[in-house]
């Protein structure tokens, strides 16, 4: 479980969330907000990628701010731009990254990209030059450098934001494969109303949190006013 307690966030003097205490132990969880909300900020504690100025995140029983190692290794981050996120110009080299970082062989190392490539039928990009990359399939890359990690949990900012309709149709079906816990952090209120659950940030603050349905109406209605 992840849990948030009492946390704010404040950069550059200014107030970007606000006192906001929370349990995440679904299976999936979107998050929604509009633009300036707080819910990338929010999206980005989950992992440690942000640290709050006060309150505390803990992950399985680790704090973001003393075990942010640990806390990485169970939390996988997908961006919402995969060009942040791919540095290698071989999708084998760039899935290859992380393992290498904890220390696994060469023989396992490709071991695990096969694997990896073959569980989610995208054997074809392994050996594509990811600057020649469609959008979809740089999101796809960038999805995969995260699970060939195993973790327990993937947080996701925006990323179906870049793809057309049936690019993100491909995306989401893989996601809603995975066996893992997702937070998906979106402006695409159709890809989460089969969510276990949704919470929507107003002003830095939870303004509505709880089942999909009802949680999008509420944010609808506050776009409107």
């Amino acid at each position: 479980m992840i849990s948030i307690d009492n946390v704010s966030v404040t950069l550059d003097s200014r107030s970007i969330l606000s006192s906001i205490s929370l349990n995440l132990e679904e299976n999936r969880i979107g998050i929604i907000g509009q633009n300036g909300s707080g819910k990338s900020t929010f999206a980005r504690l989950l992992n440690g990628l942000q640290l709050p100025s006060s309150g505390t995140v803990v992950v399985d029983n680790y704090d973001t701010k003393a075990d942010g190692r640990k806390v990485r290794a169970r939390v996988g981050f997908v961006f919402q731009n995969p060009d942040n996120q791919i540095v290698y110009p071989n999708v084998r080299e760039d899935l290859a990254f992380g393992l290498k970082n904890i220390g696994y062989s060469k023989t396992e190392i490709e071991q695990k990209i096969e694997e990896t490539l073959l569980e989610y039928d995208l054997e074809y990009l392994g050996d594509r030059l990811t600057h020649q990359l469609s959008g979809g399939e740089k999101q796809m890359v960038a999805l995969l450098g995260v699970l060939i990690m195993r973790p327990n949990y993937v947080v996701m900012d925006e990323p179906t934001t870049l793809l057309d309709l049936r690019k993100k149709r491909v995306l989401m079906e893989h996601i809603n494969e995975l066996s893992q816990r997702v937070i998906m952090a979106t402006h695409d209120l159709e890809q989460i109303t089969h969510f276990d659950r949704v919470i929507c940030i107003h002003n830095g603050k939870v303004y509505a949190d709880g089942n999909p349905k009802e949680v999008i109406s509420a944010y609808r209605n506050l776009c409107q006013k």
